[in-house]
């Protein structure tokens, strides 16, 4: 057994799969956007508990490297995110502004709202602690959360805002002119606040803004999925290293007859004698049912012990089955692990099999699958 195999076979100890998660890749990720954001600040999108990959790990990780601004989707994450940070004293946003939480809870975790509406504005400006830090977040045109243009002009201010921020609908797409009409937009209801707005720094460019074009990075980024290693840009390459990898357990290994089907609905029918792998992963961890029935005669491919194994059959709640019939025999054996998603298959290789898009590949990544961290000597 090689040496990987080995430490694949110790990573998963006593489980039947798992996220093998590099928190060296996520950090040395980072430091690609913040010199490319550069002199902008670089900050880190860490909502949904990292993107699923576990924020109690991956902040702490990204607050070593140097990153001193982060941002979640709600008061609960944000706790979660100064627990993880202990004495650091990093600014966490909280995209979902108040959404019914007392600003004393804000002020209590030092947590930064981003209000979203003249409303919002109002009751944080009435409260006690209406001299703690907050942002603006202005809308350019997604029509999701926001200040509306009418809401920008006259808004009563009693405090400078900390940040300015609105969200690109269409940075992925570089030929898409709507970004260049948004930053705009953003630049005139910026001004149209006001004096209690002038000099305060700015923030536009999500991931895909972070690192297709200099005009958008502002006073601060804040990239998400291309922390993760996911695909920000469309039909461009990929800059930044893949941060996980799903390894399962093989379970069994059995030969079937030409004719002989596997999996429920009989979908894959052996045109030969075929090996056949049964894998410790399903769609209850993340793994798309219909990744096993993409669409042309190219399934996609698992690696077990160094060979490339097509998947075939319908991946079920709990296991997938692999054609091992082109690896060696006496290779691939019941205990061995399978690398499902890696360098590989990649989650934006699922995601284009399977019709969404890498985030969703990702933050499905089932609960139950143990995270295992490695890399995490490179964070310092």
């Amino acid at each position: 057994m090689g040496d990987r195999a080995q430490s694949d076979i110790d990573l998963l100890g006593g489980a039947r799969s798992a996220l093998v998660v590099d928190l060296g890749a996520i950090v040395a990720n980072w430091r690609l956007l913040a010199k490319r954001a550069a002199p902008a600040e670089c900050a880190a999108v860490v909502k949904a508990n990292a993107y699923g990959l576990g924020a109690g790990r991956v902040v702490p990780a990204l607050a070593a490297a140097g990153c001193k601004t982060f941002f979640v989707a709600s008061a609960a994450e944000g706790e979660a995110c100064r627990r993880a940070l202990g004495s650091d004293t990093a600014d966490i946003y909280v995209l979902d502004g108040l959404a019914g939480t007392a600003p004393a809870t804000f002020a209590l975790n030092d947590l930064r709202p981003v209000l979203s509406s003249p409303e919002e504005v109002s009751a944080w400006t009435s409260a006690p602690s209406h001299a703690l830090p907050f942002a603006l977040h202005i809308d350019t045109g997604m029509a999701r959360l926001g200040l509306m243009p009418d809401d920008c002009v006259g808004l009563h201010l009693t405090s400078k805002p900390a940040l300015l921020m609105t969200h690109p609908a269409c940075a992925d797409d570089l030929a898409d002119p709507m970004t260049a009409r948004q930053a705009a937009t953003f630049d005139r209801l910026c001004d149209a606040l006001g004096d209690m707005a002038r000099d305060v720094p700015r923030s536009f460019a999500n991931s895909p803004a972070t690192l297709s074009d200099p005009r958008y990075r502002y006073d601060l980024t804040r990239p998400g999925i291309a922390l993760y290693g996911g695909r920000a840009v469309n039909e461009v390459a990929n800059p930044m290293r893949a941060a996980v990898r799903l390894i399962a357990r093989v379970l069994q290994v059995r030969s079937i007859a030409e004719g002989e089907t596997v999996g429920y609905g009989a979908t894959f029918a052996a045109k030969r004698p075929t090996r056949v792998a049964t894998i410790a992963v399903g769609y209850a961890d993340g793994v798309p049912r219909a990744l096993g029935n993409a669409a042309g005669a190219q399934h996609p491919c698992v690696v077990i012990a160094g060979h490339a194994c097509p998947l075939i059959g319908r991946v079920s709640m709990d296991l997938t089955t692999v054609d091992i019939t082109e690896a060696p025999h006496g290779a691939l054996t019941a205990g061995a692990t399978a690398d499902v998603i890696g360098p590989h298959l990649t989650i934006d290789d699922i995601a284009d099999r399977t019709g969404t898009i890498g985030y969703e590949i990702l933050t499905g990544l089932g609960a139950r699958l143990p995270r295992v961290y490695v890399g995490a000597a490179e964070t310092t």
